[in-house]
């Protein structure tokens, strides 16, 4: 496999560095820039993100951000979110009352977990679906780091009646109830939970990530 060149998207939030050096861990080639070129002309855009959905937003609207993803998705070229960065690609986010529109990639709100205990904070199972490639080589023991309170409860993208594109897979994990841990939708993934803090297991993720760049 050819070394690819990533972009960690610097919008102000997120473990830029930690995620830097996880890529890189794997051979890629790792800027950390805000820069709208590099970002748009990577092999792959990383989009972290810690703290307030709000927050994120209007970071990641200061620099274009969203545009920029747009942009990449727009021609076929692979994105990933983590963490707040996974939730800014759904429709909203509701925090305390406060509504705030995200980068509406896919339907769907991003909102407190029903959970008795808040953050959700530490290590957790998923259930990913058959032919996931970003989960291929990991046993369904597997366990990833979170933390958070907030996510995505409900799926609520419609299939595509004429079949023309494969449906998302969803991968699913619980804390109180079920909400979405990750997803693998063409050239954009995402996952609620944080690969860099999650050790080999994280570190197979990236390198399953990094093996669909084409």
């Amino acid at each position: 496999m050819s070394t690819k060149d990533i972009v960690v998207l610097d919008y102000g939030s997120g473990n830029l560095r930690s995620v830097e050096r996880a890529v890189a861990r794997q051979g890629a080639r790792v800027t950390v820039t805000s820069d709208w070129d590099a970002a748009l002309g990577a092999d792959g855009l990383v989009v972290p993100g810690v703290g307030a959905f709000a927050a994120c937003m209007a970071g990641l609207r200061a620099i274009r951000g969203e545009q920029i993803i747009g942009r990449r998705l727009a021609g076929g070229r692979p994105v990933i979110g983590v963490c707040v960065g996974m939730q800014i690609l759904f429709a909203k986010g509701v925090e305390h009352g406060v509504t705030t529109e995200g980068c509406d990639e896919w339907p769907g709100t991003v909102e407190s977990l029903d959970a008795p205990v808040l953050p959700h904070m530490g290590w957790n199972t998923v259930d990913a679906p058959r032919g996931s490639a970003l989960f291929a080589g990991l046993d369904a023991g597997a366990r990833f780091y979170f933390v958070h309170s907030y996510g995505v409860r409900r799926w609520e993208l419609e299939p595509d009646p004429a079949g023309h594109f494969a449906p998302p897979l969803v991968t699913w994990a619980e804390h109180g109830d079920r909400f979405v841990a990750a997803v693998e939708n063409g050239p954009l993934t995402a996952t609620q939970f944080h690969p860099e803090k999650s050790g080999d297991a994280g570190a197979q993720l990236w390198k399953n990530w990094l093996s669909t760049l084409s």
